[in-house]
């Protein structure tokens, strides 16, 4: 069997909060397509490594190379084109209350990217319908419902044409008839050969649609593999304790 290269490959990944390490060394790779989901309990640095990985909490040792090429997070510059090629979607939508739904979606293509109005407008049109949003456009946030609000949010991040994307525990806000909706937008994605690295409690979603599931705990991985094994076969007893208290629940 040919093994795929790594689009992401993270190599001893540090980082802390004043005196407090939360990341302990942290060792992955991802080949493109494939959609990760990241489990642990709450505390095992879960959050902290989507927040180094787009350099908003600063690694203090390891490294992460995209295609081969390192990141460099002491550079602006690089960083920049990093982040050009990663989009993150958070807990809390981070909308422009003062714009319109599509004016959120494509404010950062057309002022930061410079991408024509009527270009990025058009795609921003269609980028709602795969949401499911279409008839939501001309909205403001504070007309929509919370899943819809997150749902406006991927869109966004969809919206600069990423590579691989970054959620972070984007339905831990929701009430729970809205999570499915947010969770199939998830899934579709999932067809589009775009990465994703998905932090959730979610874990009947991510049994059902991750290609891999990572355990952590306390800052480490603990365990990597196909969700069959994570699920039904862990190796590590830390595993196979979470797992099974998460399904007595």
């Amino acid at each position: 069997m040919t093994l795929r290269k790594p689009q992401l490959e993270i190599t001893g990944l540090k980082a802390s909060y004043g005196n407090v390490q939360v990341l302990g060394g942290v060792d992955l790779a991802f080949p493109k397509g494939e959609l990760v989901g990241i489990i642990g309990p709450s505390g095992s640095g879960k959050s902290t490594l989507i927040r180094a990985l787009i350099g908003l909490t600063k690694p203090s040792a390891g490294t992460v190379s995209l295609d081969g090429s390192k990141v460099n997070y002491g550079n602006a510059a690089c960083l920049r084109s990093f982040r050009d090629r990663v989009a993150v979607v958070f807990q809390q939508y981070n909308l422009f209350q003062n714009m319109s739904v599509i004016d959120n979606v494509t404010v950062t293509p057309i002022k930061i990217r410079g991408r024509p109005k009527e270009e990025a407008r058009g795609i921003g049109h269609d980028l709602l319908a795969s949401v499911g949003l279409a008839d939501k456009k001309y909205a403001y946030p504070d007309e929509l419902s919370g899943g819809q609000q997150q749902r406006v949010a991927i869109a966004r991040a969809l919206a600069l044409d990423p590579e691989i994307i970054l959620l972070d525990e984007v339905t831990a806000a929701l009430d729970p008839e809205l999570v499915r909706d947010v969770l199939d937008v998830i899934r579709g994605l999932s067809g589009r050969g775009i990465s994703m690295l998905l932090v959730s409690h979610e874990m009947g979603f991510i049994r059902e649609a991750a290609h891999r599931v990572v355990m952590m705990d306390q800052g480490k991985v603990v365990e990597t593999g196909p969700p069959q094994q994570i699920f039904d076969d862990a190796q590590q007893e830390r595993t196979k304790a979470f797992v099974s208290k998460i399904i007595r629940q």
